[in-house]
Order: C-alpha cells, then structure tokens, then sequence
C-alpha cells in the first residue's frame, strides 16, 4: 500500500493541560502497531507514571528527568519526586534521573562567546516544531546514549513545553553522534506526529 491514513492529535495550546490526550494518542498508537518502546520526558515523574499506569503491561517505558545543568537556569535540582520514583520502578519504569542533557549544558552554552553551534543550530530548528518537538527528541537520545535503548530502531518519544506533555513522535533511536551520520541508517528520522501543538512555545 502507497500510503497509510494515521489519526494525528493537533493541540491548540501548548501545555500540560494536554497530557491525558497525549497519553490516549500514544496509547492508540502503540496498540495497533509493533513498536513497544516508549521514552517519557518527565521532570518529575508524574507524567511518566501516567503513561506508566496506560500502557505498562503493553510497551517498554524509558523515563528521563532532568539533569545537574538546571541549576544554571535557577531551577531546583534534583527533581524527580522520590515516591514517585519508587512507584515507577515497582511498575518496570526505566527511570533515568541524574544525566546530562544532550542538547543543553555543551561548551559554549552560557559562555561569553555567542557564535553558533551544531547543537545550537540543530535545538532551534527543532524549536520551530514546538519545545515538545525538541524534548522528545532529546530524550531518545539520552536513552540511547545512556544505554538503556537500543540504537537504529524506531520508538516513540514524548515531551512537553515546561510541564506534562504536549508532543509525541515516532522518531528513529540514534545516538547523539549519529544524528546526522554518514550511514543513513544510523541517522536521526523523525517519522510520524502522534501529537503535538499548533501554537509554540518559545523560551527567552
């Protein structure tokens, strides 16, 4: 068949106040197809365990929170609610808690120089599709770089624009030196929109 139909949720709004549907978009999608990995920006676990308590029995799901680098931008550090935690890993949650950032906290990302970089560059075109867009990539990318997702396979990837979640995504796994490898296999490929805002949300 040339083409597939796919049901594609579009927010108005960015948001958290999008979470329960991202969580019913993402739940549709995993039961009618055969991808069974599932990695969940959270800062504190609480989205995660939403989509913990949807879909445990039927998919792998990876948690990353936040890392040490925040502190830079003023905010508390750590984050994950330890109870929450703790219930995420009773449930077979993979919780990735004190990692870098891929796309943050680099050479030059406070620094006195402002010239740009490929990190730079490849955050803000990811920006353009929303700040979901740019953390549901990311967070692929620390689980396979954390090692706790495979490479080169497809997986779905969630994040939100500040809290909850407002995007999800059917994305390549990649490590962050492959994103833009030689080998077009190993290259980052964004594949299908779950859902995710019309609006954006841009940080100053």
């Amino acid at each position: 068949m040339p083409f597939k139909i796919r049901e594609v949720y579009y927010f108005t709004k960015p948001g958290e106040d999008n979470t329960d549907l991202v969580v019913e978009a993402v739940t549709k999608y995993i039961q009618r197809s055969d991808i069974r990995d599932i990695v969940v920006a959270s800062t504190s676990g609480a989205t995660a365990l939403k989509f913990a308590k949807a879909l445990t029995d039927e998919a792998r799901i990876i948690c990353v929170s936040e890392s040490p680098f925040r502190r830079e931008w003023g905010n508390e550090y750590p984050c994950m609610d330890p109870k929450i935690k703790e219930e995420l890993e009773r449930l077979g949650v993979i919780v990735l808690d004190r990692i870098p950032y891929v796309l943050h906290g680099f050479l030059y990302e406070t620094s006195k120089y402002s010239f740009p970089t490929p990190e730079i560059v490849f955050k803000e075109t990811l920006y353009a599709f929303g700040q979901g867009m740019k953390v549901a990539v990311e967070v692929v990318l620390s689980a396979v770089d954390c090692g706790v997702l495979e490479p080169f396979k497809d997986v779905v990837g969630v994040g939100g624009s500040g809290t909850g979640a407002d995007t999800a995504i059917v994305v390549r796994s990649t490590y962050p030196g492959t994103v833009f490898s030689k080998d077009k296999e190993k290259r980052l490929e964004i594949r299908e929109i779950i859902a995710m805002p019309l609006q954006k949300k841009w940080w100053d």
